[in-house]
């Protein structure tokens, strides 16, 4: 199995900005699309940004032009947040869709992060 472990979360003012980074360890073969999501108590978790093993990219029109997700280092995922806003704040959660080599691909997720943003 593949465990991730995310970091870099915390409290931010307003227009401020936050780097979170995701590192993917164990059983990998090799990592499909990885992406952040992010969830706000009694809401359904939503994409926040996710990259290709390509490097396509995709963002919903919220963040778009704000964050930026990149795959700089292998089995490693990070997302450059800028321009904050307080709806921003949410837990953060890193995904990938793992290749294990033999069988069918399934998802991983980390434990989540959280982000604060105060206003």
């Amino acid at each position: 199995q593949v465990q991730l472990v995310e970091s870099g979360g915390g409290l931010v003012q307003a227009g401020g900005s936050l780097r979170l980074s995701c590192v993917a360890s164990g059983r990998i073969y090799r990592l499909n699309t990885m992406a952040w999501y992010r969830q706000t108590p009694g809401q359904t978790r939503e994409l926040v940004a996710a990259i290709t093993g390509g490097g396509n990219t995709n963002y919903p029109e919220s963040v778009k032009g704000r964050f930026t997700i990149s795959r700089e280092i292998k089995n490693t995922v990070s997302l450059q947040m800028n321009s904050l806003k307080p709806e921003d704040t949410a837990v953060y959660y890193c995904h990938a869709e793992v290749l294990p080599g033999v069988g069918r691909s399934y998802d991983a997720w980390g434990q989540g992060t959280q982000v604060t943003v105060s206003s």
